[in-house]
């Protein structure tokens, strides 16, 4: 058998391994602890015997990766897991992933993908309708929030200087700067650095004790900056802190910006999945008033990883931002073609892991799963008031930050025990300074049983126990 392209019935026995491989792999995995163990020089010494010099049968290879990742991850898709935004996908969000490797279309281009680029679009629009935008909105798929972000800066610089298409930073008499809250998501460092605008660009606005932009310490930044020669071009609120799920205020921001004349931007990679419950979104309102936004389907939206979306009220601006022309290409059509609207050139058909997921549990479907994670944390917030514990942060993103009873282990001891056992798995965070117990609900496959044992030994290890 060609170990490169098998046949049809190659092909077939392969897929029935590795579909066995991952249910047996997960299912083990699922019941056991949700921080394994594993074997780290063990599991070194086997992968350096795989040196590329002689071939292995493709099955053992299967067999030996599944048993790698099921002893050597943390296991994100476990119900026990409240960590980072990452939980278990939508299995119409795995399948798609299996069908766009088969097929393997190239989306630079309408013309070589039209049937893929077009469900795109269409998944696009109607997250657009879903988040409040009109009729002139559009976007498109990411690698991640930060690419989505780093989008979302570039359109912001373009449209503030109209020289910066060709010369960047020069362009600008004065150094560009941007805003965020000091709670917002780091990578703007990275981003800034990227985009050639420097680090130096990023002001990191207080918070109001609430986890929020502080919107008078805003105005006090964009004043003093203006006085000292630099150019202020955009705000970034955020919808869904990685801390707190803290929400800036966005009404607030989109009348500081319209004052100032700046973009505003709203990272929603986590918050923006509310978008789906119709009974939940109150913490987005005026989400649709921003200029963009990000929104990550992997995280609450249970796509794969990589799943990322940025979303702009007037898609015009994306031909502009993005403009390129290449000999080697098919003519390009500004309106069609992602290469010429987006950062990345050839790409994945990430699209349709949320296409598969919206075409087959709908809005409702998705929107069950996200207030059932918003039930849980509810669950999680009255359990852990009950066993003496305070809450310090507004759960409504399904985000719980706890501090232990006065007289207690401190957080990093009580974090340090829970991992140590590995049936759970928390983060410590910092919120308004203070070291926190931080549980996110990610996973709707969670149940009322596994928030009640986390509490249980959450509470025995505060008390030494």
């Amino acid at each position: 058998m060609n170990s490169l392209f098998p046949t049809a019935d190659g092909r077939h026995q392969a897929w029935l391994l590795v579909s066995d491989e991952i249910e047996r792999a997960l299912g083990e995995a699922m019941a056991g602890p949700v921080l394994p163990r594993a074997d780290t020089a063990g599991f070194r010494t086997e992968l350096e015997r795989y040196d590329f010099a002689v071939p292995q049968p493709l099955a053992d290879a299967v067999r030996w990766v599944a048993r790698a990742l099921q002893a050597g991850l943390v296991q994100t898709t476990h119900p026990r897991y409240y960590g980072l935004f990452n939980g278990r996908a939508a299995f119409a969000a795995e399948l798609a992933d299996c069908i766009a490797a088969a097929f393997n279309p190239q989306l630079s281009v309408w013309s070589h993908a039209p049937a893929a680029v077009d469900i795109e679009r269409h998944t696009i629009a109607a997250v657009t309708t879903r988040l409040g935008y009109g009729a002139t909105a559009g976007g498109h798929f990411t690698s991640g929030g930060s690419e989505a972000n780093y989008t979302g800066l570039l359109c912001a610089l373009t449209l503030a200087n109209k020289g910066f298409d060709e010369l960047g930073a020069r362009a600008f008499v004065g150094p560009p700067r941007m805003y965020a809250s000091r709670d917002s998501h780091l990578a703007w460092l990275k981003i800034a650095h990227q985009a050639g605008i420097g680090r130096a660009a990023i002001r990191l606005i207080p918070t109001d004790g609430r986890g929020r932009m502080d919107t008078n310490a805003l105005r006090h930044a964009i004043a003093e900056d203006r006085r000292a020669g630099a150019e202020p071009v955009m705000i970034a609120a955020t919808a869904g802190t990685t801390n707190a799920g803290a929400v800036d205020p966005l009404r607030d921001c989109r009348a500081i910006a319209d004052e100032q004349g700046l973009w505003l931007h709203v990272d929603a990679a986590w918050g923006g999945g509310l978008i789906a419950s119709r009974h939940a979104r109150r913490p987005l309102e005026g989400i649709a008033e921003a200029d963009s936004v990000t929104v990550d389907a992997h995280k609450w939206l249970a796509a794969t990883m990589g799943t990322g979306m940025f979303l702009i009220r007037e898609a015009e601006l994306l031909a502009r931002v993005f403009r390129v022309a290449a000999s080697y290409m098919p003519a390009s059509d500004s309106r069609l073609d992602p290469y010429v609207n987006s950062v990345q050139w050839s790409r994945r058909f990430a699209g349709l892991r949320l296409f598969l997921t919206l075409a087959s549990a709908g809005w409702d479907g998705l929107a069950r799963h996200i207030e059932s994670c918003l039930q849980l944390a509810e669950r999680l917030e009255a359990q852990l008031r009950a066993s003496g514990w305070t809450i310090v942060n507004d759960p409504g993103m399904a985000v719980v930050c706890a501090l232990p009873v006065t007289g207690s282990l401190d957080v990093d001891r009580i974090i340090a025990g829970l991992h140590a056992n590995g049936r759970h798995w928390c983060s410590r965070a910092l919120f308004e300074g203070r070291a926190v117990v931080r549980a996110c609900i990610t996973n709707s496959v969670t149940t009322e049983a596994d928030v009640d044992a986390l509490v249980k030994e959450l509470s025995a290890l505060a008390r030494g126990a």
